[in-house]
């Protein structure tokens, strides 16, 4: 008995020292969480985890496809590089570069095909609406939260439902089921996996659009303002003009009965909008916005396609910086293929708009007169950029670098030159080409960067790249915030020569996605084009 007494006094104590343990740490949690509350901290913390998982996965290689690729080169996580000076104790090593707008988050090399196929049936995401207002105005969206809005928006948003059924609506439903459960498959000659954010479901969805999609083009508009590509074929807006031109050329994907379409193509252009609709010095688009209105009005009234959908099947391509604002009131609803594609400023819906690239084309009878460059190992320039001081971004560029390091070749406007060639032998001979914004997100140096196998290095807050819904931009650019552009020269520094040939690598093979040719090609621009109006339209049907 005495044992015992002495035994049950001992586990008394025991229990009353544990009590007033958990008391003082349930104490101290009180006043150390930042809720207050330790249970709902506990929670909350719990739910910031899963945002991050989120962003990590958006920030991986490719998606599914790196941890599948680990025994080959293109295995390395995309980049996009520190801000830290290569020397400053928190870089991390190279191995494991930083992701420039969030450096606290690293690439997962090891996201798994059925971690890639259950994110996607259950979307984890951050509170953003389909028209991306959930993001603060003062922030910069970075690459992985673009992601994040497209994966919001493909599971909260959905465009009108038909007012009555076509066979069409069960095609298109068809097809996004066949989209989603693609079977990867890596072994494809024509395509480069490292450079989809899933590289089976642009190659089943490339598939389906070309089984099955058919375009009716309105007739009415007169010309050049609609119907006269030839117009357009030269200069920064050339992408209006050479899509338009094949887009009506098309036998294969236009269909003269529009009970067929899948798509309603409004054939205008934006560039020849401003040239004949707007009053020079006005400093005002109202006149251009009733032209189009006036235009809407004209096809809504004659045929009944607009209504049936809401304008959600619905599409345009324009390349004009004022496309966003004098489409944004009248034709919102359709999907909108811009170059400026703003994703805070302009009104760009990532998920239901499309962005398109700005091509410099300087023959109509020969867009692909040159590209390709020098190989890497002779590229002797570190960085370079020469344009005229549109905007805000590039008179920081030259004030922080002009003249000031021989590794970076950083100019104003360059003297004039046979077909651009001291500015096409510089985009050769670099090893980065920087293509920083003017007034707006847009520029064609992407595009020329990426013709003349240069790595891109897009200075352009906000700046949704093209045929983002597919396109890993991460494995062959590099995105720098604008107000970092003091550090540019150790951002690019801090990148390991490995992972610059491999990105160098991944640019050339990009480059068959930008081409434009006087017959289409399979893989080509217009087919990349039409190919994101096509897969944003199948993910926002509604039945």
């Amino acid at each position: 008995m005495g044992h015992e007494l002495q035994y049950l006094l001992e586990t008394k104590r025991f229990v009353w020292l544990v009590a007033v343990v958990f008391a003082l740490f349930m104490m101290f949690q009180y006043f150390e969480f930042p809720n207050g509350h330790v249970v709902s901290s506990l929670f909350s913390a719990r739910e910031g985890q899963i945002v991050m998982n989120t962003t990590r996965f958006h920030a991986s290689n490719t998606s599914n496809i790196s941890s599948l690729h680990s025994h080959t080169s293109h295995a390395l996580s995309p980049i996009s590089p520190t801000v830290l000076p290569p020397n400053s104790p928190s870089l991390p090593p190279p191995t494991a570069v930083n992701t420039i707008n969030n450096p606290t988050i690293h690439s997962s090399p090891n996201t798994s095909v059925k971690e890639f196929k259950d994110l996607q049936k259950n979307p984890v995401h951050s509170d953003k609406s389909s028209t991306n207002e959930g993001v603060s105005p003062g922030n910069v969206v970075t690459i992985s939260e673009m992601h994040d809005m497209l994966v919001h928006n493909r599971a909260s948003s959905f465009s009108m439902k038909p007012r009555w059924s076509l066979s069409v609506d069960q095609e298109l439903q068809d097809a996004k089921f066949q989209i989603e459960n693609a079977h990867f498959n890596e072994n494809d000659p024509e395509l480069h996996p490292p450079l989809f954010v899933n590289v089976s479901q642009f190659k089943r969805s490339y598939e389906l659009m070309e089984k099955i999609l058919k375009v009716y083009i309105y007739k009415e508009g007169s010309k050049p303002i609609f119907h006269q590509p030839q117009a357009v074929l030269k200069g920064i807006y050339a992408s209006e003009g050479w899509f338009m031109k094949h887009m009506k050329a098309s036998p294969h994907f236009v269909t003269k009965n529009p009970k067929q379409a899948h798509l309603f193509y409004l054939p205008f252009s934006s560039r020849m909008l401003e040239e004949k609709v707007y009053v020079p010095d006005s400093h005002t688009h109202k006149n251009i916005i009733q032209y189009l209105k006036n235009y809407l009005d004209l096809i809504v009234g004659k045929y009944n396609f607009w209504n049936r959908t809401g304008g959600s099947d619905h599409f345009f391509v324009a390349c004009h910086d004022w496309t966003p604002s004098i489409t944004k009131k009248h034709m919102d609803t359709c999907i909108r293929a811009m170059c400026n594609s703003d994703v805070k400023n302009e009104g760009f819906k990532i998920g239901k708009d499309v962005a398109l690239p700005e091509t410099l084309v300087s023959s109509s009878k020969n867009p692909l007169r040159e590209f390709g460059g020098k190989p890497a190992s002779q590229r002797t320039t570190l960085a370079f950029f020469a344009g005229r001081m549109h905007g805000p971004v590039r008179p920081i560029l030259l004030k922080h670098w002009e003249n000031k390091d021989p590794e970076m070749k950083i100019f104003g406007k360059l003297p004039k030159s046979k077909h651009n060639r001291n500015y096409i032998e510089h985009m050769k001979s670099s090893k980065y080409c920087i293509c920083a914004k003017g007034y707006e997100v847009n520029s064609p140096r992407v595009v020329e960067a990426i013709l003349y196998d240069c790595v891109p290095i897009i200075i352009s807050d906000n700046f949704v790249p093209p045929f983002f819904e597919v396109l890993n931009w991460e494995s062959f650019a590099v995105f720098v915030k604008e107000k970092d552009i003091p550090d540019l020269k150790n951002i690019l520094v801090s990148i390991p020569e490995t992972r610059y040939l491999v990105m160098q690598e991944r640019v050339k093979k990009v480059q068959q996605h930008f081409f434009w040719h006087v017959n289409p090609v399979k893989y080509d621009i217009f087919h990349m084009i039409l190919h994101s109006v096509w897969y944003n339209r199948v993910f926002r049907v509604n039945l």
